[in-house]
Order: C-alpha cells, then sequence, then structure tokens
C-alpha cells in the first residue's frame, strides 16, 4: 500500500513538472493516429458509400472480406509492413521504417476496414424512404451522396472515433514498425510497456 501511495506521489509530481519528452511523445501519438484516421478515412468512407449504393457482382463477398479482416491480429499487420519495408523488402529503398510514417502507414492498414465495416452499417441504416423520397424529389449524385452522410453523421463520427480509438491504443504493431526510438518514434503505449517493464510505474 505504501509502495502505491509513493508511486501516486511521484506521479503527480511528475506529471505537474510538464515534462517535454512527455509531451513530445502524447503529442506524436496524436499526431501518428489522427493521420492513419484521415488517410484511412479517404480510402474507407468512399469505398463503404459504393458499397451501400450499388448492387453488383461479388459485392456479399467483398463485404464478407472486410468484415473478416477486423479479425486480423494487429501485429499480423505490423509484420506485413514491417517485410514490405525493410531493407530488403519490395519498399525498403524508401526508408520508411523505425519513422512516424510507418506507424501511420501500419495503423492507416488497422483502421481501413474498421471505418470501412461500421461506415457501411451506417449508410445502410439510412432509411430506404429517405433515399426513394431524395431520388423522387430529382437530386443528383452528389447531392443524395451529401443526404446520405447528413442522416448518418452521427454513426459515421461514431465509426472514426472507434477507429482512432482502436489504432492509438495499439503497442505491438507499433513497437514493430516503428521501434520505439526514443525522441523519434516513441508514442504513448510503447512508452508505457517500455517505462512498465523498466519498474518505473509513475512515468508510464
Amino acid at each position: 500500500m505504501t509502495y502505491l501511495i509513493e508511486s501516486i506521489h511521484r506521479l503527480i509530481e511528475f506529471t505537474s513538472s510538464f515534462d517535454k519528452e512527455v509531451l513530445d511523445i502524447v503529442l506524436l501519438s496524436f499526431r501518428v493516429s489522427l493521420s492513419a484516421v484521415f488517410f484511412s478515412s479517404l480510402i474507407s468512407l468512399p469505398f463503404s458509400l459504393l458499397l451501400a449504393l450499388k448492387e453488383f457482382p461479388g459485392r456479399r463477398v467483398i463485404i464478407s472480406i472486410v468484415n473478416s479482416l477486423l479479425m486480423i491480429p494487429a501485429v499480423a499487420i505490423g509484420l506485413i509492413v514491417y517485410l514490405l519495408l525493410a531493407r530488403r523488402g519490395p519498399l525498403g529503398a524508401i526508408g520508411l521504417l523505425y519513422t512516424p510514417w510507418a506507424m501511420v502507414v501500419a495503423q492507416t492498414l488497422l483502421a481501413i476496414p474498421i471505418i470501412t465495416s461500421l461506415s457501411l452499417a451506417a449508410l445502410q441504416s439510412v432509411k430506404r424512404s429517405v433515399r426513394e423520397t431524395a431520388v423522387t424529389l430529382g437530386v443528383n449524385l452528389p447531392q443524395l451522396i451529401m443526404t446520405m452522410f447528413k442522416e448518418a453523421r452521427y454513426p459515421l463520427m461514431a465509426a472514426l472515433i472507434m477507429a482512432f480509438a482502436r489504432v492509438i491504443g495499439e503497442t505491438g504493431m507499433t513497437m514493430v514498425v516503428g521501434g520505439n526510438i526514443r525522441g523519434s518514434t516513441r508514442v504513448m503505449t510503447t512508452a508505457i510497456a517500455l517505462e512498465t517493464m523498466k519498474g518505473s510505474f509513475e512515468l508510464a
């Protein structure tokens, strides 16, 4: 009990000092994860809209594949990105491994099926009567798309928030592709893991 109280006391002292390294770690965490959600949204939202509006051969198969990708372990995605970006990998010449951009790439791949699946459910939840009314009123495709996004805006926002929470809380994948390099690729989750192993619980 004394150890716990001492750790809490040291935690208060540490946080009140506004340590620059900790602030840099927090800012990098948000910068990487927000970038990943942004890039994944550029892919997922149009794709989910296409799946919601169009019937085409193989649509159900694609939806099943997207839903199946939700079950892939994040560390497996990290390993794939590592193999692609490693020096001997097909994209090794780019030199992205162990950089924040490598973490963005991995987190983007993790977020894409999450946003796609949840956005598709949100867009499909828009009442058919709303879509039929919009078509009856003679709206064009861009107006129909805006109407659907407006009707489903809260579930879509929830999808983005859920994806952000998922990627910012990932440890193993981020450590594999980022390397947890101090001052470069160390983010909150990898810093917590490292400091916990070192016994620095107040810093963690």
